[in-house]
């Protein structure tokens, strides 16, 4: 079995996003980035299937400059098999569409049986790369899955996915086929020291965009700030007279 894992490499939280001199994207120099943590979901249900399924190949795979290559080398250690870089030329913003598109023209004829990806990314939770790459592959997709199921001759998988009100429901797709699958699906393990080892020697595969024709979707035009808000009003005087205050406040913003 080939299975496809789709990474991304996002900035950390908790790190300061400052506008860059373009005003189109940000600076990236000082930003802590880490591999999307749904994606780890992914890498992780990857290395279950091939520690049950005989043969099983892994492959990890993140668009982006020569930064993405250290979440490739992360899936590496944790333990696929070979890391594919699809190298873009410039820090800049690329839509989904554009990163789908570059997937599928590496993906559309490497025989993969099954594909994973998180359910979204943390930076821009837009969930829109696997289901659009599943539609240009023309296979079957299923989103917001938290378990998966292989039939024993490896032509369909059953899935569980979470729907709205708590709800779940459950089908099964024809193989090949995309997983976008949902954070809790499993435990994402540590990687270990043999892992790290081989991953700092092996060599990733990697590709110019400039060889790769793809269809370009939505531009990055300006970004800005939020504007601040307003800022609150503090009520003095006894407890009758600070509630005749916002009483009055109420009603002149016809609250009440």
């Amino acid at each position: 079995m080939k299975i496809l894992v789709c990474v991304k490499q996002v900035p950390d939280t908790e790190s300061l996003i400052v506008i860059d001199q373009s005003g189109r994207w940000i600076e990236t120099a000082s930003l802590v980035f880490h591999m999307n943590r749904y994606d780890e979901y992914a890498v992780e249900e990857a290395l279950l299937i091939k520690e049950t399924v005989q043969r099983t190949v892994v492959d990890a795979l993140s668009v982006g400059p020569a930064r993405v290559r250290n979440v490739i080398k992360r899936a590496l250690e944790m333990g696929a098999d070979n890391g594919i870089h699809i190298a873009l030329p410039e820090e800049r913003y690329y839509d989904p569409l554009t990163i789908a598109s570059l997937i599928r023209r590496y993906a559309h004829d490497q025989g993969y049986d099954l594909i994973l990806c998180g359910i979204m990314a943390e930076d821009d939770l837009q969930s829109q790369v696997g289901p659009m790459l599943a539609e240009m592959l023309g296979i079957p997709c299923a989103t917001s899955v938290i378990s998966q199921r292989l039939a024993d001759d490896l032509t369909r998988i059953s899935v569980e996915r979470e729907i709205e009100g708590g709800e779940r429901e459950r089908f099964e797709l024809a193989l090949p086929a995309l997983l976008a699958v949902q954070s809790g699906m499993n435990r994402p393990r540590y990687p270990a020291l043999s892992n790290v080892l081989r991953a700092k020697r092996q060599e990733l595969i990697t590709i110019d965009v400039g060889d790769m024709p793809h269809t370009q979707g939505q531009a990055s035009i300006t970004l800005r700030y939020p504007e601040h808000s307003q800022r609150g009003v503090l009520l003095s005087g006894s407890m009758r007279e600070k509630a005749q205050a916002l009483l009055r406040i109420l009603h002149a913003h016809a609250f009440l």
